[in-house]
Formats: structure tokens, sequence, C-alpha cells
């Protein structure tokens, strides 16, 4: 099956400032794909060139089966955009801001539109002038759902939310995306909420990828390792390449095994850490991986050892 976003050597360059360097990227069809990164990595960047916004300096986009670059009104009639920016025209009230978007998609469906009205509890005679952050944002997914397009791009669509919003605002796209089998590129730094939606997850590091992996492998090989040694000491000065950010408190040396195997770490820690006393491997969020990979990618300037940018690496 051809991904639905594919993304060759992707480079986009703002003057002097290289925003994406080098990405190449293929989101698969039928599956929510988190895009992530910190702020300024390229993950907005990238967006804008695969919905024809920006135009690449070089490389090569394709979506849905068409060059980014020659996308028009047919092919965007599939595909579906919230970015945290959007601007919407606030003097309509919901009814209005829905019947004026109606009309340019003609696989609009009136029934599923009411259905995510209730769902959304949008009050539809009310200005989006009067509504919260959070409601404008419920109207515009809305909007960008009706058609029932066969990909979704959210842009840092949770930023600024409140709890309760950004909740009810991830619960209805869950559910919607799992009933309608979309094919989701969701860009954030709000890593625990897109936990819950990913089924893919890509990392971009200052405008390059350096990971592409299935979200549940990734949370299976990684864990939070604490070792208990039988006195203060000082780290080995060559530790495996799986080991990232070790640190020494006192007897306690803690890291991240970004390649976990129960027995290939006990020997491990018996080999680097011979007056190991215990050690413990604890399970880690989506977030605390992508911490942990952000602080070494920061502090090493490249990809983790071991890590790569092909999928699955």
């Amino acid at each position: 099956m051809k991904p639905i976003i594919h993304i060759r050597d992707l480079q986009k360059r703002f003057r002097k400032t290289v925003a994406v360097d080098g990405l190449t990227l293929a989101v698969p069809e039928g599956k929510v794909t988190a895009f992530l990164g910190p702020n300024g990595a390229g993950k907005t960047t990238t967006i804008k060139c695969c919905l024809n916004l920006h135009s690449p300096d070089c490389g090569e986009i394709s979506v849905l089966d068409h060059d980014s670059r020659r996308l028009g009104p047919e092919q965007f009639r599939h595909i579906g955009y919230v970015s945290e920016n959007q601007e919407l025209p606030l003097w309509m009230t919901v009814r209005q801001f829905i019947d004026y978007c109606r009309p340019m998609y003609p696989n609009w469906d009136a029934p599923f539109a009411e259905k995510l009205l209730r769902q959304f509890d949008l009050p539809p005679g009310t200005k989006l002038s009067a509504l919260s952050r959070g409601m404008r944002m419920k109207a515009a997914l809305l909007s960008s759902l009706a058609y029932r397009p066969r990909l979704v791009v959210l842009d840092e669509p949770f930023s600024g939310l409140d709890p309760l919003v950004r909740d009810e605002f991830i619960r209805g796209l869950l559910e919607l995306t799992e009933e309608e089998g979309w094919s989701v590129f969701v860009s954030s730094h709000d890593i625990a909420e897109v936990e819950r939606l990913a089924d893919r997850v890509a990392i971009i590091h200052r405008g390059q990828l350096q990971l592409d992996e299935d979200a549940a492998a990734l949370q299976a090989r990684f864990r939070t390792v604490e070792v208990v040694r039988a006195a203060d000491g000082s780290l080995p000065a060559q530790l495996p390449a799986s080991w990232l950010n070790p640190e020494v408190a006192g007897r306690v040396v803690r890291f991240t095994e970004s390649r976990f195997d129960e027995l290939q770490l006990a020997r491990a820690v018996a080999e680097h850490l011979p007056d190991a006393r215990q050690h413990q491997a604890t399970a880690m969020t989506l977030r605390e991986i992508f911490v942990a990979l952000a602080r070494t990618y920061r502090l090493n300037g490249s990809a983790v050892a071991g890590e790569g940018k092909q999928s699955g690496a």
C-alpha cells in the first residue's frame, strides 16, 4: 500500500535559517501518525510544504498520489486541515459557518455534520467570535471532517486548550478516526495528548528525521533503568550505546535503555557495573521517551546511536 504522504529529501530554508534539512518520511494510510519535535524543529514548515502553502527548495512530496506543488481544489476536497493559527470568519454563527463551508465540498455529509455538531457540543446560533478558543477549534475540526476526507492534517491542534476541552477534542477525534478509518497526520509538542491517538511516531529535530516507528514497538523497547551499586563510584568510560543519558546519584545509576531485552540488560549491567546489587526496569510513556530522546539529540547534536533515521531503527 502506498503512503498517503510521501516526503523525499525535503529541504526548506528562510533566508539563512534552515527549517527542514533533507527530510524523508512516509506517512502510512489508515493510521494516526504523530509528528513530534520541539518548537522550531520544522514540523509546521513540513506540513505547509505538504499542503502547497510553502514551496520546497529541494525534494519531492506526494500527497494522495499527487505532487504537493500541484494540489488543487479536487485534492483539497479529500484533505481536512486544522491548525493552531487557523483564521475563521468570526462574524458568522456556527450554523452560518457550516452553511458557508458545505457548498465547497461535493462529498459534504449533512447528517454527519449534525452528528459532529452535537458531539462537539457546539451552539449553532452563537457567533464564532463569542466562542472560546477550544470551541472555535472544534468548529474548525467539524468543518474539516464533515466531508469525510481521506487525510486529516492537524498542526498543533491542542495548543492553548484547557484540559477539559482538550480531553473532549481528543476523545471525539479518537472515536471518529476509529469509526471512519481516516489517515491522520498530527503535529504536536503536547506529547501526553498525542499518545492516546498515535499508531506511529515520527520525531524531527533541527529539520531532520530522527525516528520513525510504530508507537507500540517504540514503547516496548524503551525502559527507565535504575541500578543500585554496592558503593559510590563514577561510571565506566565505555557503556552500551543503547544506554541513554546515564546519571549517577550516590550508589544509584539511572539511564534510559533504548533496546530493552530483560536478559540482555541483566548481562550488560553485570558486565559494565559489576558491583551492582540490583536493577529495575520501568516502562515509559511516550512523553518520557520523547524527553529522553530530545535530551540526547541536544547533547549529541545528531541521531542517537543505534536509532538511525529509518523506519523501526
